[in-house]
């Protein structure tokens, strides 16, 4: 008994606390209105809008919790000067790319694009349902276009944690679940 609590103890201690609980809804919650918004485009148009309504509102939270949230959920923290981004891109290219407690440089430029790409998805979805933007074929083709390069987007972003959690031996989606990473 003794054993298995000194166990507990010490996995307990190699962990630190990373993903505050709004980061981590916040991450599923807008993968989620995505794939709903991606999946109900041309069935369900009322589904369709309300989950790009969330996805905007969503985004629109995000930019406020990286002012004021937690250490790790501040664009302060992780949003890197251009020299350290084509530092850490060097590093990663050559495999020597350092191991990160919150997130590294390069995903950081990727959440800012995700967040980016998806407020134009979801203002110009929006502007569509306008008087103004009613049929116009150009906001129709933004629209789909950046659904287009965020798809590609968020297989990078996935393909990226997945070769993050084995180089450096950490299950990086479990984390956005748990909050947790190694120390």
């Amino acid at each position: 008994m003794t054993d298995t609590l000194e166990a507990t103890n010490a996995t307990r201690n190699d962990r630190v606390k990373v993903w505050d609980p709004a980061v981590r809804v916040f991450h599923w919650s807008l993968m989620t209105a995505f794939a709903v918004a991606y999946f109900t485009a041309d069935d369900a148009g009322v589904v369709h809008q309300w989950s790009g309504y969330a996805a905007l509102a969503l985004v629109a939270f995000r930019l406020l919790w990286g002012v004021i949230g937690t250490r790790h959920a501040r664009f302060s923290d992780f949003v890197p000067r251009p020299a350290k981004l084509a530092d850490y891109v060097r590093r990663m290219i050559r495999g020597l790319e350092p191991r990160y407690l919150g997130h590294n440089p390069a995903a950081a430029i990727m959440i800012l694009f995700l967040s980016l790409a998806t407020a134009v998805i979801g203002v110009s979805g929006w502007l569509l349902t306008t008087d103004w933007g009613w049929g116009s074929e150009v906001l129709e083709e933004v629209h789909e276009t950046t659904v287009n390069i965020i798809l590609v987007a968020i297989a990078l972003h996935v393909g990226a944690a997945i070769y993050e959690s084995f180089r450096h031996r950490e299950n990086l989606i479990r984390s956005m679940f748990t909050g947790y990473k190694r120390r």
